[in-house]
């Protein structure tokens, strides 16, 4: 099975990495796996005062920052996996990559919030799920 792992580096993305640890039909050697993170596009003023070859280079040291710890986690358990990031808004750029990339699951963790909350803050799940035909995997 071909299955994209979204994290960002918080206790939502540990949370998923423990889920699928206790789940040998989801962490197995024998799948193909895929890190990625989106990473948020500077402000448009940053944009006109940062170098387009500096800001890729933040860009790639945040994405670092993130991908780095899961790939370690994944190795000490015998798992293999690629990493890969991109810039924009997290909802749409997941959904996106896991089209792109023909996954057959996509999993992130998931904060959690009420309907309300969701309502007036939005949520990256929602819009993964919005904008995704691959089948989503949400833990909490």
């Amino acid at each position: 099975m071909k299955i994209l792992l979204a994290v960002d580096g918080s206790k939502y993305t540990k949370k998923m990495l423990a889920y699928l640890a206790t789940h040998p039909e989801l962490f197995s050697a024998d799948n193909d796996y895929t890190i990625f993170n989106a990473q948020v596009p500077m402000p448009r003023r940053a944009n006109a005062v940062i170098s387009a070859g500096a800001l890729k280079n933040i860009h790639a040291e945040e994405a670092e920052s993130v991908l780095a710890p899961v790939c370690k986690f994944l190795t000490r358990h015998g798992v293999d996996a690629k990493s890969a990031w991109k810039v924009g808004a997290a909802g749409n750029t997941i959904a996106r990559f896991s089209e792109a990339g023909k996954f057959d699951l996509l999993v992130l963790g998931s904060h959690g919030h009420s309907a309300l909350a969701n309502l007036f803050l939005g949520s990256v799940a929602t819009q993964v799920l919005a904008g995704c035909r691959t089948p989503v995997l949400l833990v909490r």
